[in-house]
């Protein structure tokens, strides 16, 4: 039997359609309300109606209890096909005179509410798994590919191929992942990233299938179509987190099958108890309530549902979660080991600092250098340039020369410049001012990349400055780690490559506490693993974030890996969890979510379970003698009020904050 909605929503309506004159023709209905109807054939509506109803509505259960039973899984849909079956033989029986019960109406009812249950489930999963459709939305059905005369022409989205350019108008998507060849635009990433902003972009930065051009045209170099593409990796992880399982939900198929078990060994002693003490009509009665109250639809629902719903807030929040049980792991996380470069610092240098030397302003010397720089490709360079462009500086430099290791070298205004690090000053045989000797070392002290501009006209080389380019810390890091500490993390550490006095400097300008935060420095990245291991010999259970390329032995070792920025690579095998946007503070929620769907998991399992605990001796008739007892119709309408309170619990997910306010 198909999942679909749509197939369980039109069994229900034909099935309730058919339902209410089985339900008004009742002699039971009847004598409860005090009327009476009397027409030719009004005793085989019961029989005729109700046959349908088992045949057609109950059909999907009927061949799903086959399933189990082939497969020797017993579950939901056998108990749901056990008392159906029970009912309609029982009800049989009574139309040719062995029993004198009026039954119909409760098989009815009961296979009704049942298709409306699973209706209902089967519409909740499918509206959580909507986002996977809604990410295949954001792609556009057509591109406008360039070709080699520059012509924009528009052709289908699926016949884009590695290397084509293609044009992408001011509010239009991209339809394929690939580095803008030409143009700068601010992109809206927000479908990717789950940020609100707009990012820009320029020439050389990549972007991806489904984020908007906001402001600006862009030509994009096609690298990866189809389901290369960033959105279409999004998509697959979203698909496996939604269909896996975890803890809680190995936990929810155990219980089916015992309640299975269970419910079976109670109907049988139910029957025979009941035969014994009120006849085998009343039995029949009681043996019906006990397997219609263990129909488990609550317990089915209670576990798939909340994966489904938590995947997809995850995924429009920019968490991407590929191990259902990464994410359950990670709400009892209580130390966070954290990869400096490219997670709590930028990955990419940027000017800090400006000294001028020999009587020339620091504006001259940024201007100076920008121009030298201006031609080459070194990342260096790119920084230079970039700062010297936002602070509106700008020089034109000819005659540009790279020095291959040393530096580059070029003619402002007719004078030779150079800029280098210290291989140029030793090949050229000079030494930084002493003017600038301190302003050095506490730059280098901190992990900064020292360059000179030198000027090489007018005899000997003359050092007229010094700039210092390093790697800066994400503002949004001292904000991840507060709210780290907030969620009650006990640990927080880093770990990289540079030297102590670098590391301690980021530390301490992320907030790091001496004595109980770890700083790993001078760690090759073999052995990142290493420390992840030395954290879980504390006994702490240990979160490893990283780029995910060369920290995939730590993430894997780690109690749950977390790669972070995976825009452009969601992908990455080792971690469970991958976050689509560079923003650490996203690890906080993935905490916070972890904590609200295992919490929403237990409410609903402990919902259902307790419910049959105390539900199902009720059906046996064990307050009987005190006039307390369930019909089967009854039970059927609780269980179904089970599954709504278990379906609205769920829902609570989608107020998750990943972020704190503000």
């Amino acid at each position: 039997m198909s999942h679909d909605p749509e197939a369980f929503r039109g069994r229900f309506w034909l099935s309730l359609l058919l339902t209410v004159p089985i339900v008004l023709t009742s002699h039971m209905v009847m004598d409860w309300f005090g009327y009476r109807l009397d027409f030719p054939g009004l005793d085989l509506v019961g029989p005729v109606l109700g046959t349908v109803v088992f045949g057609y509505g109950g059909w999907p259960f009927l061949t799903g209890a086959v399933a189990e039973a082939r497969s020797r899984t017993p579950g939901m849909m056998l108990l749901i096909a056990m008392a159906i079956t029970v009912a309609f033989v029982a009800s049989l029986a009574t139309a040719v005179g062995a029993f004198k019960l009026d039954f119909w109406w409760e098989l009815a009812a009961l296979v009704t509410i049942m298709l409306l249950g699973h209706w209902q489930e089967m519409k909740a999963i499918g509206q959580a798994q909507g986002a996977l459709s809604a990410l295949a939305a954001l792609l556009p059905d057509e591109a406008e590919r360039l070709d080699a005369d520059g012509h924009a022409r528009p052709v289908p989205v699926a016949e884009l191929r590695v290397g084509d350019l293609v044009l992408v108008r001011p509010g239009g998507r991209v339809p394929a992942d690939g580095p803008i060849a030409e143009g700068a635009a601010a992109l809206d990433e927000s479908m990717i990233t789950g940020e609100s902003r707009p990012v820009g972009r320029g020439v050389g930065d990549r972007v991806v299938a489904g984020t908007v051009a906001t402001d600006a045209a862009i030509r994009v170099r096609v690298d990866a179509v189809g389901t290369d593409t960033a959105l279409a990796g999004i998509q697959r992880l979203v698909a496996e987190a939604q269909q896996a399982g975890g803890r809680a939900q190995a936990l929810a198929d155990r219980f089916a099958a015992w309640l299975f078990y269970v419910a079976t060994a109670t109907a049988a002693v139910t029957l025979v108890a009941w035969t014994v003490v009120a006849g085998l009509g009343e039995a029949v009665v009681r043996t019906v309530t006990v397997l219609v109250i263990a129909c488990p639809h609550a317990l089915g629902l209670a576990i798939p549902l909340v994966i489904a719903l938590s995947t997809a807030v995850a995924a429009r929040g920019g968490i991407l979660v590929k191990n259902r049980l990464a994410l359950e792991r990670m709400r009892g996380v209580d130390a966070v080991l954290f990869d400096k470069t490219g997670t709590l610092t930028r990955g990419e240098h940027a000017l800090t600092a400006v000294a001028g030397a020999n009587g020339t302003a620091d504006d001259e010397v940024l201007a100076l250098a920008a121009a030298v720089e201006a031609d080459s490709e070194h990342p260096l360079a790119r920084a230079i340039v970039s700062a010297a462009q936002q602070r509106g500086t700008s020089r034109r430099a000819t005659g540009f020369q790279p020095l291959a290791g040393r530096g580059v070298r070029a003619e402002v205004d007719g004078i030779r410049y150079a800029v280098g690090g210290p291989a140029l000053l030793r090949e050229l045989g000079v030494a930084a001012p002493d003017e600038l000797t301190d302003r050095q070392s506490e730059w280098s002290r901190r992990g900064a990349a020292v360059l000179h501009l030198l000027r090489l006209d007018d005899g000997a080389p003359t050092v007229l400055g010094a700039l210092g380019l390093a790697d800066q810390v994400r503002p949004e890091a001292r904000r991840a780690i507060a709210e780290l500490r907030a969620e009650g993390v006990r640990t927080i550490a880093m770990i990289t490559g540079d030297a102590r006095p670098v590391a301690e400097a980021v530390a301490a300008d992320l907030g790091f506490r001496p004595g109980q935060d770890e700083v790993y420095a001078e760690v090759l990245p073999a052995d990142k693993d290493d420390a992840v291991a030395e954290l879980q010999r504390r006994g702490l259970r240990v979160a490893m974030v990283g780029d995910g390329v060369n920290d995939a032995p730590a993430l894997a070792r780690a109690d749950v890996g977390i790669a972070i920025g995976a825009g452009t690579d969601v992908a990455i095998e080792s971690a469970g969890v991958v976050l689509a946007s560079s923003d650490p503070r996203a690890v906080t929620g993935v905490i916070r979510l972890s904590r609200a769907s295992y919490r929403k998991m237990v409410q609903n399992l402990a919902w259902a379970a307790g419910y049959n605990v105390v539900a199902l001796p009720l059906a046996a008739g064990a307050l009987a003698w005190a006039g307390v007892t369930l019909s089967p119709a009854v039970g059927a309408v609780l269980m179904s009020v089970s599954t709504i309170v278990v379906a609205l619990n769920a829902q609570l997910l989608r107020r998750v904050r990943l972020r704190p306010a503000g």
